[in-house]
């Protein structure tokens, strides 16, 4: 094989690894920009504003009822901790989050757990948080 060809093959090789690798940088620049987002809309109560963060098949199959969105007025947020991350594949990231929740009538505080799930949309370039708002009642 003349060296030309060689040197043209291993060229168009790297060409298309730093491509790929730009693209997944981007992709993880891409989540660590929608979770900052999420988590300040989160700490700040702008909890319309983190509606806009939801996967839209979710927000289109349980759109946020203005009853609901009263009730998550009802509380202001202490704390919003990252416990742990993890991406099981290159298209999910999932953090442990933990919340420390204050009702506004009764100054109770509490402290949640919740499992944040994203999911990147390719056809988007975006990533999506799978599931909602956090159930800050838990059950209650």
């Amino acid at each position: 094989m003349p060296i030309r060809v060689l040197l043209a093959t291993v060229l168009l090789l790297a060409a298309a690894l730093a491509a790929g690798c730009a693209h997944a940088g981007r992709r993880s620049d891409r989540l660590q920009a929608a979770q900052y987002a999420w988590s300040a809309a989160i700490r700040w109560g702008d909890f319309e504003g983190a509606w806009n963060l939801v996967d839209p098949k979710h927000r289109q199959a349980h759109p946020l009822t203005p009853l609901e969105l009263e009730r998550y007025r009802q509380v202001q947020i202490s704390a919003y901790r990252e416990l742990g991350a993890h991406a099981p594949d290159k298209f999910t990231a999932v953090r442990e989050i933990e919340i420390g929740v204050i009702n506004r009538h009764t100054l109770a505080e509490r402290t949640l757990r919740y499992r944040e799930r994203w999911r990147w949309d390719p056809e988007a370039g975006s990533w999506w948080i799978e599931g909602g708002l956090p159930d800050l009642w838990a059950g209650e």
